[in-house]
């Protein structure tokens, strides 16, 4: 039997409508600030209680890079007396939230590979939060679109993204399908903490799809999966400890790390080189030269993670041609990161061109998928 190669046909992509630049969250957050600290005069004076400090646009630019983004809930995270998406409850009838913009953005996917659902084998809903455990996301989507086959979900934080493109490229390798949508909805703000200096300003809202199919069905446009590397590796330094079990210790219900916590500057000192050295240890493995690496779509996380990743991988500073950025728009996506930056800035290669898709983040996890051209 011929090897099955796997290729990456199309990418989709749905972004909401509203954005919050830095200027207006910072707006919000200061007036919580204020009100924080009015509201416990008293306590923070006998000591009991932090006095909050105020952020600013600049403190948020100069530490991440971000300048603005895109939101599924405006008001309610600008408002000081809420600072957490808002919603109407929707029935088990109605398609969920999660769903519905995964549903977008696997609909761009198929229509720029010029496929219907029914060509499709599987959906892999591959996100860092799930709406709920049961029935999974992927089922739902897939239920949405009209898909048969089998679908369901998988998170490894800000990596499921590239492992979900290794997982539905194996399932083709092996056989057992021949086109499988990944689909990657992520409203980060709900797991963010809107009022924490530190981190209030790191997430946006968005939703991506990656169509993953055997080659000889893939449209002439596409880009052939020349390898894939995975990794984790434990540590506690990003961590969300919001749960199905936090019910068995009810005191802990509603504390800062049911959110997302995270040590910023123990992540940038371990993940920068344990990330460098796999791309370049993976292109090894695959017999190409990384300073070669014609494009990195890397994570979108950090302005400054990514720039020096980047320079360990090419051996210089990387332009915005060799390593784009859609951080300072998107802000801080999860797993979508990396698959927005390759879906706004990977038609302009040309044929035979070699670049990566790099994710990394809580776990530790770091997915790597490098790609060529079609000729």
């Amino acid at each position: 039997m011929s090897e099955i190669i796997p290729v990456i046909s199309a990418t989709g992509l749905y972004t909401p409508p509203e954005s919050i630049s830095n200027e207006e969250l910072v707006e919000s957050f200061n007036a919580y600030v204020a009100l924080h600290n009015v509201r416990h005069a008293a306590e923070i004076a006998a000591g009991t209680v932090q006095e909050l400090a105020p952020s600013s646009a600049e403190f948020i630019e100069k530490a991440s890079g971000i300048k603005s983004r895109f939101v599924v809930a405006k008001a309610p995270l600008l408002d000081p007396e809420i600072m957490a998406p808002r919603w109407r409850e929707r029935s088990n009838d109605e398609l969920s939230v999660l769903a519905e913009i995964g549903v977008k953005a696997a609909q761009d996917a198929l229509q720029r590979a010029g496929r219907l659902p029914q060509d499709v084998d599987a959906v892999l809903c591959a996100a860092s939060n799930m709406e709920r455990p049961y029935p999974a996301m992927a089922i739902e989507i897939q239920h949405a679109l009209g898909i048969e086959g089998f679908a369901f979900d998988m998170n490894v934080a800000c990596s499921s993204a590239t492992f979900g493109i290794q997982t539905a490229a194996d399932f083709i390798r092996a056989g057992h399908a021949r086109s499988v949508l990944v689909v990657s909805p992520e409203i980060c703000t709900g797991h963010n903490n809107m009022k924490n200096r530190d981190s209030h300003f790191i997430f946006g809202d968005v939703a991506t799809a990656v169509l993953v199919e055997a080659k000889d069905i893939a449209p002439a446009d596409h880009w052939e999966i020349v390898g894939t590397r995975l990794k984790t590796v434990f540590s506690n330094n990003i961590r969300n400890n919001f749960g199905f079990l936090n019910c068995a210790s009810p005191e802990g219900i509603g504390a800062p790390d049911k959110l997302f916590v995270q040590e910023g500057r123990k992540v940038f000192k371990e993940v920068v080189p344990m990330v460098a050295s796999m791309i370049v240890a993976e292109a090894e493995r695959l017999g190409i030269e990384a300073a070669a690496l014609r494009r990195l779509w890397l994570h979108q996380a950090n302005q400054g993670m990514n720039r020096l990743i980047a320079q360990r991988v090419l051996g210089h500073e990387a332009n915005e041609d060799e390593s784009p950025t859609v951080l300072d728009t998107y802000g801080n996506t999860s797993s979508a990161g990396s698959i927005i930056a390759f879906h706004k800035h990977s038609a302009d290669l040309a044929a035979g061109d070699l670049g990566v898709i790099c994710s990394f983040g809580a776990g530790y996890s770091a997915g790597t998928v490098f790609v060529r051209k079609a000729a």
